[in-house]
């Protein structure tokens, strides 16, 4: 055996010495913290694209203005995919004649459907109204009219 001064001659110290204390405080401030996270990302996305209700508006007015104008391509862009299944982009026109020219109007939740599905109605020159159903789908898009 070695004799001598060594350079470590001491037992390496106890990494805790101190009073253990709960975690708790910490686990409590961090789910209140993503909640409120959480919360003001929900805000902030109202704030940046709008209500269900104005993004429904809005894609009603571009979807009116794209038949009215002959934009075949928008409008059938404008569908979600059930209804692009459906139709092909030149049948788009002869199954939204009544939308054409129209003037988007009010807005409310579908009755069976709830806020899934906005209706928008789009009241022609001639008195008719057309009510569009608008639901999200990678954002607004009009899946069909209601009633039919």
């Amino acid at each position: 055996m070695t004799q001598g001064p060594f350079l470590y001659d001491d037992d390496p110290a106890p990494l805790h010495t101190g009073t253990p204390r709960s975690g708790k405080t910490w686990i409590v401030a961090g789910i209140v913290g993503i909640t409120l996270l959480a919360a003001a990302m929900v805000g902030f996305l109202y704030l940046l694209k709008g209500s269900p209700a104005e993004q429904a508006t809005q894609a009603a007015e571009v979807f009116v203005a794209s038949i009215s104008d002959g934009d075949t391509e928008t409008a059938y862009a404008m569908l979600c995919q059930d209804e692009r299944d459906r139709l092909q982009p030149d049948e788009v026109v002869g199954s939204y004649l009544d939308a054409v020219d129209g003037d988007v109007g009010r807005v409310r939740d579908d009755a069976s459907e709830g806020a899934a599905v906005q209706v928008v109605s789009v009241s022609a020159d001639d008195g008719a109204t057309t009510e569009l159903r608008v639901m999200n789908e990678d954002g607004p898009r009009i899946c069909g009219i209601a009633g039919n």
